[in-house]
């Protein structure tokens, strides 16, 4: 068979098309394993290596990479050069460093090596001295004291669960109900109304009370957790005291099983997910950025879907087709080609400053100058992020429209039905599967934006969740996390750019993971309405 006759059948563009679509699926795959590899392999406890160099001095740390050194300019043949997490950020001036291996004279796994992970400073690399409560000597020598911390731990960690609990929650909702009572205080003496004001100086006063006694329990358990102290040494001979309580899991890597190592990389796992960050999100957790996100893109989700299906409606079924309907689809579609930092411009000037601005000065104009809607928040960045997904719902809603049968419309028709039951009965619930569709590509997009964000209310770190147990729960004002942003800040904006590398990769790992759930969950949907319609056409 000649070429041209080849050509003609189709064939080489059908190989064509398989052979792109095959080469995208590896490319996205590889770049999802390497992610992978990079984020889920940093948690695993790495063996602690004590490297012994020709200056006769000695490293301690864990190796995270391995490279070939710049060649030297004097000739000499290219080696290698590893890097080691030091730790010690606060005995050392950098918690990273690279050695040549040509300097290395020996190296070895000391057993009795301790990783320390911290709420300060980092990790720490060394050998535990002796363990001390308050000025007595419980227990000296690698082993005895390395058991008696372990004993010791848990109770100092309570310690400092405590603290947080009252920080966070007693003494937090103590300054809420006294900040609610000024506002209401302001009013009152702003109408003159004398009796109000002295009941509520009298709620502020007691409110100030219970404050002071939870400072006061406050400070006794800061004390208590000051008792318990470690006494550190690093590889350098440098000695380090520390109390238990500001440790946050301890463990001996090089003496773990399995078993051992497993489970320390699960409790790592658990609280990346789940707790706070610290260290300037180089560590901890991301809990609030997870919930910031899937909080936002839900928002986004009930805000875009309405305006973005009415719009498909009228175009499609209601507007009478000409040159009009024509320039709005083309406006529509010009819509979705706008760079996202204008729609966060957008959203900064009409939402922040002129609706949320009205909305203070009308409802909450008790707390100016302090603005409450007036700044930045998670409802304008989520109404921000519809604006920017609506194009895509009202053009998939627009398909799915045109690809219901006319013979359901006009059947419905026939049978006496108006057109706002045909509409509402017939046409949106076949339409449904598509509309789902449209939520699904805006929900992937709108999950992975972050120039609109950074002007309409993310931040670096939110102190309070959007959703609380005061009323109303649901602060639609307040600022909050975002993974995206999260990866932007600590992959560009950290201090520390060594340590926040595997915190980039595990944050982007987790963003993935959550737009993949959430659209998985819409595409569930999807298919059970799917198999409805379909069913109910026969």
């Amino acid at each position: 068979m000649s070429l041209r006759r080849i050509v003609k059948t189709g064939d080489p563009f059908i190989w064509l098309t398989g052979g792109a679509l095959g080469a995208s699926l590896l490319m996205i795959g590889g770049l999802l394993v390497l992610i992978a590899t990079q984020a889920l392999g940093f948690f695993w406890p790495a063996d602690i290596v004590q490297v012994r160099l020709t200056d006769g001095s000695a490293v301690l740390g864990q190796v995270r990479d391995r490279e070939p050194r710049p060649p030297a300019p004097d000739g000499s043949p290219q080696g290698y050069r590893i890097q080691l997490q030091v730790g010690n950020r606060d005995l050392y001036p950098a918690d990273f460093r690279w050695i040549d291996e040509s300097q290395i004279q020996s190296s070895d796994y000391p057993p009795d090596a301790v990783l320390l992970e911290r709420q300060e400073w980092g990790n720490f690399y060394g050998s535990v001295k002796e363990v001390r409560s308050g000025d007595t000597v419980v227990a000296t020598g690698p082993e005895a004291a390395w058991a008696a911390l372990l004993e010791r731990l848990p109770a100092a960690q309570s310690l400092g669960r405590r603290m947080r609990a009252i920080e966070r929650g007693e003494i937090g909702n103590i300054n809420y109900d006294i900040e609610q009572a000024r506002l209401k205080l302001k009013g009152l003496t702003e109408k003159g109304d004398d009796t109000g004001v002295r009941a509520v100086e009298a709620r502020v006063a007691a409110l100030e009370q219970q404050y002071h006694e939870a400072q006061s329990r406050l400070d006794e358990l800061a004390a208590a957790s000051r008792v318990d102290r470690v006494v550190l040494v690093a590889a350098g001979g440098k000695e380090k005291e520390l109390p238990l309580a500001h440790i946050v899991r301890a463990y001996r890597p090089n003496a773990l099983s399995i078993l051992g190592k497993t489970r320390v990389y699960l409790s790592k796992l658990w609280e990346f997910v789940s707790a706070d960050p610290r260290e300037s999100n180089t560590e901890g957790g991301i809990f609030p950025a997870i919930f910031g996100t899937v909080m936002m893109v839900l928002i986004m989700s009930v805000a875009v879907v309405p305006f973005g299906v009415l719009a498909a409606l009228y175009l499609r079924e209601y507007a009478r087709q000409g040159a009009l309907v024509r320039t709005v689809r083309i406006a529509v579609n010009n819509l979705a080609g706008v760079p996202s930092i204008v729609f966060g411009v957008f959203g900064l000037g009409f939402f922040v400053y002129f609706v949320g601005g009205s909305i203070d000065s009308l409802f909450f104009s008790d707390r100016l100058p302090a603005p409450t809607f007036g700044t930045g928040g998670i409802l304008w960045a989520s109404l921000t992020l519809a604006l920017l997904t609506v194009p895509v719902v009202v053009v998939a809603t627009e398909e799915a429209l045109a690809a219901v049968p006319k013979e359901n419309r006009e059947g419905s028709l026939a049978l006496g039905a108006t057109k706002f039951e045909t509409v509402s009965r017939v046409v949106l619930p076949n339409a449904m599967p598509g509309i789902l569709t449209g939520l699904i590509l805006a929900m992937a997009r709108g999950a992975g934006e972050v120039a609109p964000l950074m002007i309409t209310g993310v931040v670096k770190l939110a102190p309070n969740l959007p959703f609380d147990g005061h009323w109303p729960f649901l602060h639609l004002d307040r600022k909050f996390m975002h993974l995206g942003f999260h990866i932007y800040d600590v992959g560009f904006q950290s201090p520390n750019v060594e340590a926040a590398k595997p915190m980039v990769f595990a944050t982007t790992l987790l963003l993935v993971t959550v737009i993949i759930v959430l659209n998985l969950t819409a595409i569930v949907i999807r298919n059970r309405l799917r198999r409805r319609f379909t069913g109910a056409a026969f």
